[in-house]
């Protein structure tokens, strides 16, 4: 065999191995991947089915967004909590991952925020604008908000709280 078919025979197996080192991490780096993303609006809560034989479902950073399992269905509600990025973990019955999911939280589109010098306020418009609070908001104006609505809520609330059993 001649040098130059050497060569050629050597070059062709160092192309075929990178090719098989590519496609190998290129298949890894996909099995890594979560299959869906899902987007959610802080303070709003999302219903969503759960993967097949899921029973039990972790969020990866809690503080980002929050899962409740609706008992005795396949469905699970999911809330933002903070600004950003985390990850969501279905687990079977005996551990193992049969779906995983990137969760991105990010603010309204229907909320305008105000910059005064340091401090910052939200004001949510749908349709008419109308203070609010969110996450960033300087202190003063957020305890003054949510102040607010806790009065209002307690006091609607009041009026209509039931006993328990007493029905609609």
């Amino acid at each position: 065999m001649r040098f130059s078919d050497c060569r050629k025979l050597f070059l062709a197996h160092v192309l075929a191995l990178t090719a098989s080192i590519v496609t190998f991490a290129a298949v890894r780096a996909q099995d890594a991947q979560p299959s869906e993303s899902i987007q959610l609006v802080l303070n709003k809560a999302k219903v969503l089915q759960l993967p097949a034989n899921a029973s039990t479902v972790v969020v990866g950073n809690p503080a980002v967004a929050d899962v409740t399992i609706v008992r005795r269905t396949k469905y699970m509600v999911l809330t933002g909590k903070g600004f950003g990025e985390t990850n969501l973990i279905a687990l079977d019955s005996q551990g193992r991952s049969v779906g995983e999911s990137v969760i991105r939280v990010s603010a309204s589109t229907n909320s305008m925020i105000v910059q005064r010098g340091m401090e910052r306020e939200t004001w949510d418009c749908t349709p008419r604008c109308q203070p609010t609070f969110s996450l960033g908001d300087s202190g003063k104006y957020a305890s003054e908000n949510a102040g607010q609505m806790q009065s209002r809520n307690s006091s609607v609330g009041g009026a209509t709280q039931r006993p328990a059993g007493a029905g609609f």
